[in-house]
């Protein structure tokens, strides 16, 4: 009930503008927002890289419903492509669709990400669609055929909880496409969606076990450790190498498991968000784990 509660503030606009202005709610999200700038993303990808970790950089913002908005959204990216190779980092970008138009105009959506992934194929880079509400799904699969049909360097989101998901995967394969699993963070139906937590924890697995073999290199996102540990068996059992796959990891979240990974010979990539539109994305994080949502309160009652 409570993460059903969280998940519905996380789209109303209406409270928005007080959480943002909230001097307690600040200073919790910047143990999962590295900064309002880019370069404050940048700085947070040299920590990684220093760690031993690659990194996406994700520009916060989503839903726009204007042309310029997605135009502007689309230059942020293009900027920070150009500065990611003057500055030598390791990492890639993730996009959301419905932040370069996905919701004003298609076309509009695909052509900004065809500029976005032109860019990084100029410096040998990579870009991943990110996945939203179950809304977005099948224009952002759309999108993302198109796109994977003349470049290479596209990747995309799954969500375990969709029960779409599998043949989602199966298609996505088909065209050596990259994926990102994870198990979704957004309010879905039953009649769509596993109504169970372990529904979709078990789909996670199934769906990463068919990734795994598939000889494409996907990354699993999660910080379930049950999960976690089914992947290294599963590799383990299978002969899979740890170099053809990745965990992926949400910055400032449990960075013990991290550098357990690390330590491990895995490989780690951290997601890591700037940008001032971060209230969506901190309101899902806290839907999703009790800790981080205790966290929150503790500091909240400090303040």
């Amino acid at each position: 009930m409570l993460k059903a509660i969280l998940l519905y503030l996380s789209r109303q606009k209406a409270i928005q503008g007080f959480m943002m202005n909230f001097g307690v709610t600040r200073r919790v999200v910047d143990r999962f927002v590295s900064g309002e700038t880019l370069e404050d993303g940048l700085n947070a990808v040299r920590k990684v890289n220093a760690e031993g970790a690659t990194a996406t950089l994700d520009h916060l913002g989503e839903e726009v419903s204007e042309p310029e908005e997605a135009i502007a959204a689309t230059e942020v990216y293009l900027d920070a492509l150009d500065k990611i190779n003057e500055n030598g980092v390791d990492t890639n970008v993730s996009v959301k669709p419905t932040q370069v138009g996905l919701k004003v105009d298609k076309k509009l959506c695909e052509e900004n990400f065809r500029k976005i992934i032109e860019r990084a194929r100029k410096y040998g880079n990579f870009v991943r669609m990110d996945m939203e509400g179950s809304d977005c799904t099948q224009d952002t699969l759309d999108v993302f055929y198109s796109l994977r049909n003349k470049y290479d360097n596209v990747g995309i989101v799954i969500q375990t909880y969709l029960y779409r998901s599998e043949k989602d995967v199966d298609d996505i394969q088909k065209l050596d496409g990259r994926i990102r699993l994870c198990k979704g963070a957004y309010k879905e139906p039953k009649e769509i969606a596993f109504p169970k937590k372990q529904q979709v924890d078990d789909n996670f697995v199934k769906l990463m076990e068919k990734t795994l073999v598939s000889g494409i290199y996907h990354g699993m996102g999660t910080h379930d450790e049950k999960i976690i540990q089914k992947t290294k068996e599963f590799a383990q059992e299978k002969n899979i190498p740890k170099q053809s796959f990745e965990f992926q990891l949400l910055y400032g979240i449990r960075t013990e498991l991290q550098y357990q990974l690390l330590r491990e010979g895995y490989n780690v990539r951290i997601y890591i968000p700037f940008g001032g539109q971060w209230y969506p994305y901190f309101m899902r994080r806290l839907a999703e784990r009790p800790a981080n949502l205790f966290f929150f309160l503790k500091n909240f009652f400090r303040g």
